[in-house]
């Protein structure tokens, strides 16, 4: 059964421009594939060289993101999460998580979690003037009924989840 898309981004299976889900994603070389977008070293820019975007991996929005606005993370959450992959535009951070499952187990108890990370990325981001959105890129497994209730949660916190295809027009890119 297919989703159907809601106001915060939903889990539906759609045809628009974005990132299909592949096991051990590569999200920025996913976008550098974009013909309307270009990608040199972790910087993203549009077809008219205008830079929109910085892609970071785990240690990565800590070391080049964060250490950058002086932000140390010891000083304001109890661990440090480490994100599959981070875009960075002028004023949000977007933080992706991509669960890849195939049958039962401990991922789907994990997407319940996304209301205290996304809390926790606020933390370290809201200081330096940006806004968090947290996001779970679901390969089509996730695609079931059963996982109603968990999809109606992560909605209803704030948080976003896609199945199989991450929209790029969620970053304004």
């Amino acid at each position: 059964m297919s989703r159907t898309p809601n106001t915060h981004g939903g889990g539906a299976r759609t045809n628009v421009n974005g990132l299909r889900f592949e096991r051990l994603s590569n999200i920025l070389k996913l976008i550098s594939t974009q013909t309307e977008l270009y990608v040199v070293e972790n910087e993203i820019y549009n077809s008219e060289s205008t830079h929109v975007a910085t892609f970071y991996e785990k240690h990565g929005f800590y070391k080049l993101f964060l250490d950058r606005y002086h932000v140390d993370y010891r000083n304001l959450i109890s661990a440090k999460l480490l994100p599959d992959s981070v875009i960075v535009t002028h004023d949000t951070v977007f933080i992706i998580e991509m669960k890849y499952q195939n049958s039962h187990g401990s991922v789907d108890e994990k997407l319940q979690t996304c209301d205290f990370k996304k809390k926790q990325y606020q933390k370290l981001c809201t200081p330096i003037g940006f806004k968090v959105e947290y996001i779970y890129l679901l390969n089509d497994w996730f695609n079931q009924k059963k996982f109603d209730d968990v999809f109606d949660y992560i909605d209803s916190v704030g948080c976003q989840y896609f199945i199989d295809i991450l929209p790029l027009e969620i970053f304004g890119l």
